[in-house]
C-alpha cells in the first residue's frame, strides 16, 4: 500500500461508525451494508466501527466484500449478555425455501411455507425484557447508549492507527454523532448520516431538549449530512440553517439480483394469490384494515414476514390459516426471493404522510405490483407510485382495502399485471444501491477535496 503522502486520490480510506451494522437486521444495518459494501467494491478502502452483538453471518444478510474491514468492541454489558443468549436461541425463521437464482420455479416459493408460531417468552425472557425495558429508560437515546463508552475509549486508537481520509456516522442511534464529534475535534472530515431527525416525533419527552441540542451540534459541526427525504432537507433547514450542505440519499434495493421476467412466473390459477407483507408493526402502522380487507375477499392469502406481530393477529391467523400466514422473521436473502415471487407486495403508511418507508425502495427491486394503505390522500408513497405506474394506493379502510385487493387479485388470475403495471427495473433504477452509493461517493470525495470523476473500480 502507498504511504498517506502517496495515496492515489480516487480512492478514500473511510471509517464508518455504525452502531446499526449486520447482523442487526434494521433498516439502517442494511442501508450501510449495502453501500459500505459498494464503496468497497469501487475501490475505497472502508473500516467500520461496529459493536458486537451476535454472529457475523446471521440473517441472510450482506457479508463485507474485500476492501471492508469490520472492528468490534463490546456493545456494553447489557446488550452484550442480550447477545450471548441470542446466540443461543433458536432463530424463528421460514425454512425450507429455494433462491430463484437457484434455480427454483419462479412463483412456487409460496407453496411449501408452513407458519411459523411467534416465539413466547418465558418468566426469564419477560425478567429480561423488562431489565432492558428499565436501562432504555435511564440512557440517552436508550439501551444503544451504552455504547458510548466502549466506542469512545477504541475510537482514539483506531483513529491513530487508519488515518482515515473521512468519518462517516450513521445515525441512529445518536451515539454515533457523539463520536463523530469527537473525530472532528480532531481535526478529521466528518460527513453525518442522519436518516431521521434526531429529534422526532417517536423521541421521548425526556430526551426531547437533549435531542434537539445534539441535532444542532451536528448540523453545525459535520462537513456534510445526508437525510433519506426531502422533507427531511427541509426539516433541518428550517431548525438550523443552511450553514452546512445537506444531501437526500434514501434507502434502495439490491440492485444486482436482477429482474424476474413476466414471462417466466407462474400463474396463480388454482393456488391462492399471493400477498406479501414485509415489515414491522408500529402503534402508527395499523394492521387492522388490510387482514379485514383479506378475510372478506375469497382466493386471496396474505402472507405476514414480521418479527412483531401483535397478539390479536397470532389468534386470528390461526383460526383462519388458508387466508393470513405468519412466515415469522424472514432472513434477509430469503426474503427478497419471496419478495420477487409474491403476486402482490403490500406496505402500510407511516402516520406522517411525507414519510417514504425504507420498505417500499426495496419492493421496487422485486419488479412486483405494490398495494400501498394510505394513511391520508395524496401521501407520498401513493404519489410516488402512481408516478411510476408501480402499484395501487387505497385508503386505510375495511371496504377500500377489500376493493382494492379484489381488483388486483383479478388482475392476477387474468396475467394482467404486465400491461396494467409498468413493473420493468429501469424506472427504478435511481433507487438501486449502486447508483446511491454514487451519490455518497460524490459527497466523500467532495468533502475531502478530491477530484470527483471515476472511481478506482468498476460498480
Amino acid at each position: 500500500m502507498k504511504g498517506d503522502g502517496e495515496r492515489d486520490t480516487r480512492r478514500l480510506r473511510i471509517l464508518l461508525i455504525a452502531y446499526e451494522f449486520p447482523p442487526s437486521p434494521s433498516p439502517q444495518s442494511l442501508r450501510w451494508a449495502y453501500l459500505a459494501n459498494r464503496l468497497a467494491a469501487a475501490g475505497h478502502d472502508v473500516h467500520v466501527l461496529a459493536p458486537d452483538i451476535g454472529d457475523e453471518g446471521a440473517g441472510g444478510l450482506p457479508a463485507p466484500e474485500a476492501g471492508l474491514q469490520v472492528h468490534r468492541i463490546h456493545p456494553g454489558w447489557v446488550r452484550g449478555l442480550l447477545a450471548k443468549l441470542e446466540r443461543r436461541r433458536p432463530v424463528d425463521t421460514v425454512g425450507g425455501m429455494a433462491s430463484a437464482d437457484d434455480g427454483a420455479v419462479v412463483g412456487d416459493a409460496f407453496a411449501d411455507l408452513g407458519p411459523v408460531e411467534p416465539p413466547r417468552l418465558n418468566w426469564k425472557g419477560k425478567l429480561m425484557e423488562g431489565f432492558q425495558d428499565a436501562v432504555s429508560w435511564l440512557l440517552f437515546p436508550d439501551l444503544r447508549g451504552e455504547w458510548a463508552r466502549p466506542a469512545r475509549r477504541a475510537l482514539p486508537g483506531l483513529l491513530d492507527r487508519l488515518h482515515p481520509d473521512v468519518v462517516l456516522t450513521s445515525h441512529e442511534p445518536a451515539t454515533t454523532l457523539l463520536l463523530g464529534l469527537r473525530a472532528k475535534s480532531r481535526g478529521l472530515s466528518w460527513v453525518a448520516d442522519l436518516g431521521d431527525p434526531v429529534l422526532a416525533p417517536y423521541t421521548p419527552t425526556r430526551w426531547r431538549r437533549k435531542a434537539l441540542a445534539l441535532e444542532r451540534k451536528a448540523l453545525r459541526g459535520a462537513d456534510h449530512v445526508l437525510v433519506t427525504t426531502v422533507e427531511t432537507r427541509e426539516l433541518m433547514r428550517q431548525r438550523h440553517g443552511d450553514a452546512v450542505p445537506v444531501s437526500v440519499v434514501p434507502q434502495g434495493f439490491d440492485d444486482r439480483l436482477g429482474a424476474v421476467p413476466m414471462a417466466q412466473r407462474a400463474q396463480r390459477n388454482e393456488g391462492p394469490v399471493e400477498l406479501l407483507y414485509a415489515g414491522s408493526f408500529y402503534v402508527f402502522r395499523d394492521p387492522g384494515p388490510l387482514v379485514e380487507g383479506v378475510l372478506q375477499t375469497r382466493g386471496v392469502r396474505l402472507n405476514i414476514a414480521s418479527g412483531n406481530v401483535p397478539g390479536w393477529l397470532v389468534h386470528l391467523a390461526a383460526a383462519h390459516p388458508g387466508q393470513l400466514r405468519l412466515l415469522g422473521r424472514v432472513p434477509h436473502r430469503r426474503l427478497l426471493d419471496l419478495q420477487r415471487d409474491a403476486d402482490v407486495l403490500v406496505n402500510i403508511a407511516n402516520a406522517d404522510p411525507a414519510q417514504i418507508p425504507g420498505k417500499v425502495y426495496e419492493y421496487f427491486g422485486a419488479c412486483r405490483p405494490i398495494l400501498h394503505l394510505q394513511a391520508s390522500e395524496g401521501d407520498a408513497v401513493g404519489e410516488l407510485l402512481g408516478q411510476l405506474r408501480r402499484g395501487v394506493a387505497c385508503a386505510g379502510e375495511r371496504d377500500a382495502v377489500t376493493a382494492a385487493v379484489n381488483g388486483l387479485a383479478g388482475l392476477v388470475r387474468a396475467g394482467r399485471l404486465g400491461q396494467e403495471f409498468d413493473l420493468a427495473p429501469g424506472p427504478v433504477a435511481a433507487w438501486g444501491w449502486t447508483a446511491l452509493a454514487r451519490r455518497v461517493e460524490r459527497v466523500l470525495m467532495e468533502v475531502c477535496g478530491r477530484p470527483v470523476g471515476g472511481s478506482r473500480a468498476e460498480w
